[in-house]
C-alpha cells in the first residue's frame, strides 16, 4: 500500500511540473535583407549663359587728314596726342601714329588741296563705333610757310610773326560705325575744318598785320569724309 501510494504521488508532482512547462525557444523570423542605396545624384550645373567671342585676327586700319580752306595763316600747326577707334564690347583701343610716335604734327595749310597721313596700324577685327581725336597744342604762322612735309612727328616752326592758340578742349569724338574684317584694310578720310575751328578773341594778328592784344583758340570741328 505504502508502495501504490508513493508511486502515486511521484506521477502527480511530475505531471505538474509538465503543466507548468513554458518555451524559452525565440519564435523563428526571417533574415534582414540588406538593400544597397543608391549614389547620391549630382545637381545638375546651371547653364552657362552664352558669351560673344570675338571672330578673332586684324586688320589695318589707316586715318588720313584733309583740311578746309585755312585764311588767316600761312602755316597752322596742329599737334595730335591720340587718335583711337572704339571697339564695340572691348572700349578704345589706340591707332598707332607713323613711325611709332607718341604724337604727330600736322600743318593744316598744307593739307588744302591734299591729304596726308594721320596714324595707322593692325587692329582686332570687328564692329567700331566711333573715332576719338586729342589734340593737345596748335600754333598760327603768319608770315611764312613751313618746310617739309605736311604730317610728321615733328614739323620745325617757321620763321616770322605767329601766335599760340588756346584749346579749352581739344578732345572730339566721331560718330561712324565702321567694320574691320580680317581680310583686309580700312581706310578713313577726315576733314579738320580750320576757318571753324580756330576764333580770334579781341583784335590779335589779322592777317599778320600786328598784334592787337587778342588771343587765339581752338575748338576742334573735324568731320568723317568717307570709310572705305
Amino acid at each position: 500500500m505504502r508502495l501504490v501510494m508513493a508511486g502515486l504521488v511521484v506521477v502527480l508532482v511530475m505531471s505538474g511540473a509538465c503543466g507548468s512547462s513554458t518555451s524559452t525557444t525565440a519564435p523563428t523570423s526571417s533574415p534582414a535583407t540588406t538593400v544597397a542605396s543608391a549614389p547620391p545624384q549630382p545637381t545638375p550645373a546651371a547653364p552657362v549663359p552664352s558669351v560673344a567671342v570675338p571672330s578673332g585676327g586684324t586688320s589695318s586700319l589707316t586715318v588720313m587728314l584733309k583740311d578746309s580752306p585755312f585764311s588767316d595763316a600761312k602755316a597752322l600747326l596742329v599737334t595730335f596726342s591720340e587718335v583711337n577707334a572704339h571697339a564695340s564690347g572691348a572700349g578704345w583701343i589706340p591707332v598707332p601714329f607713323a613711325a611709332g610716335t607718341s604724337t604727330r604734327t600736322c600743318d593744316l595749310k598744307k593739307l588744302e588741296t591734299a591729304q596726308d597721313l594721320l596714324g595707322v596700324g593692325s587692329l582686332p577685327a570687328g564692329h567700331y563705333t566711333q573715332l576719338r581725336l586729342v589734340v593737345s597744342s596748335a600754333m598760327i604762322y603768319f608770315q611764312n610757310a613751313s618746310s617739309g612735309a605736311a604730317c610728321a612727328s615733328t614739323i620745325a616752326a617757321p620763321s616770322g610773326t605767329n601766335a599760340s592758340v588756346d584749346i579749352p578742349s581739344g578732345e572730339l569724338k566721331l560718330n561712324r560705325e565702321f567694320d574691320l574684317t580680317a581680310s583686309g584694310g580700312t581706310t578713313i578720310l577726315l576733314d579738320f575744318d580750320g576757318d571753324r575751328s580756330v576764333k580770334l578773341i579781341g583784335n590779335g594778328h589779322g592777317n599778320g598785320r600786328g598784334n592787337g592784344g587778342g588771343r587765339y583758340t581752338m575748338t576742334p570741328v573735324i568731320g568723317i569724309v568717307s570709310v572705305q
